[in-house]
């Protein structure tokens, strides 16, 4: 068959990937010039599979009316008129319980696991370079409070057999030792030994090379406009160079996918959630995190590559509104200086943003839609690297008509009808 894939990051690469290894004539379209060029650009880097968890959870409506007054806190709103902001946040607040949030999480950790298998096969395929470390995930709490709200995602992780453990102040030292600096600081925290790091946007353009000598073809700078269909049927997409056809149609367009789906009468709840991010030269190895190290007070993850550190963080509801706030930016920079305090040059930090597509209730929108040749891989809000190549794998199964290496079920678009 000849599938089309829309988007070009993270998701629609190893889409791509997996659907030309199971034999598919496959067309890449994207408006960049190259691969990864928007959210798999800079985010933090940290392939955190076992820290897959939803943003709605018991306590965040409350948490959020705190964090309205305070300065570094890691979810913002920036109210607009956009009724996709309000709706998203109702829905999202819907599933701040007990019996959504683990069913969320759950899913979230299927995806995740299944991701970490994917990924370390693609690795012994393929060797591809990306800054690789697999050091795993350091979770630290600097509160009593937080290591006690840790309990309900332990019993998610225990049921999904993930590896990991609770470890106390010199035993976080002994996993990242520059913290012994800020010991003080700190009360615990949660390791999880099977966690990765790598700079997805290496990773992905790799994966693109590695695509394009398997015959994918790759049709940038191509603006995608619309998708036309008879009845339940897509029998194109419009885009700036012409009309593409194909026998499937396969959406990857992260924040932008409900601008396509929305005239299909397809309301798609993905939501761009606004994230920072900041990258800097590591000035002293002994100072500097050896893998990833998740700040929980700020919710900022700190991640080592080679010679660079990436920060990133904070969750912003502002709509497509591309501007950094200095605030936005101080939250990312303070919790590395923070912790990290002689481990790079933050005067010299390279700062970015991007938009998560979120989804209300934190688990990506994998599978058919109630066209029979569209498909979608989209909404994975802050963990599309986390969860790319099982994804990627998955999808390329469905559009196949293989039976999926996981239980699929809650993933697709139809979770949303009523």
């Amino acid at each position: 068959m000849k599938v089309l894939v829309l988007g070009s990051g993270i998701t629609g690469i190893t889409s791509a990937w997996y659907l030309a290894e199971q034999g598919h004539e496959v067309v890449v379209i994207d408006r960049q010039p190259d691969a990864a060029e928007e959210t798999s650009f800079g985010n933090a880097g940290q392939l955190s599979f076992g820290m897959s968890s939803p943003w709605a959870a018991p306590g965040i409506p409350l948490k959020a009316i705190k964090w309205m007054f305070q300065s570094h806190a890691p979810f913002k709103v920036r109210p607009s008129l956009n009724p996709a902001q309000w709706q998203f946040m109702l829905s999202m607040l819907a599933n701040c319980n007990e019996k959504s949030y683990n069913i969320n999480k759950s899913r979230m950790v299927r995806v995740s696991e299944y991701s970490r298998h994917c990924i370390n096969t693609l690795q012994d395929q393929l060797a591809l370079p990306f800054e690789q470390r697999k050091q795993g995930l350091l979770q630290v709490f600097r509160t009593q409070k937080q290591i006690d709200d840790a309990a309900k995602d332990i019993k998610v992780l225990n049921a999904f057999d993930v590896p990991h453990a609770m470890l106390n102040v010199e035993e976080c030292i002994a996993q990242e030792p520059a913290l012994a600096r800020v010991k003080d600081k700190l009360v615990g925290g949660l390791h999880f030994p099977e966690d990765q790091t790598g700079d997805c946007n290496i990773f992905t353009k790799s994966l693109r090379k590695k695509c394009q000598e398997k015959g994918v073809v790759f049709k940038f700078n191509t603006d995608i406009k619309a998708l036309l269909n008879d009845g339940d049927t897509i029998t194109g997409v419009d885009t700036s160079n012409g009309i593409e056809t194909a026998d499937q149609v396969l959406v990857c367009m992260g924040s932008y996918s409900p601008f396509l789906l929305n005239p299909l009468g397809m309301r798609l709840p993905v939501y761009p959630i606004k994230g920072y991010s900041l990258t800097i030269d590591v000035k002293d190895d002994a100072d500097a995190p050896q893998s990833t190290v998740m700040d929980e007070t700020y919710k900022v993850a700190i991640t080592r590559f080679d010679k660079r550190i990436r920060a990133a963080g904070t969750a912003e509801l502002a709509d497509f509104n591309d501007d950094m706030p200095k605030a936005r930016l101080a939250t990312i920079a303070d919790s590395v200086t923070s912790l990290f305090p002689e481990g790079g040059n933050i005067e010299t930090a390279e700062y970015w943003t991007g938009f998560r597509p979120a989804t209300p209730d934190g688990t990506p929108i994998i599978g058919a839609t109630p066209y029979k040749n569209l498909w979608l891989n989209t909404g994975h809000g802050t963990l599309g690297w986390t969860m790319g190549a099982g994804s990627g794998k998955l999808i390329a199964d469905l559009i196949s008509g293989n039976e999926p290496e996981i239980d699929n079920s809650g993933l697709a678009y139809s979770r949303y009808k009523k």
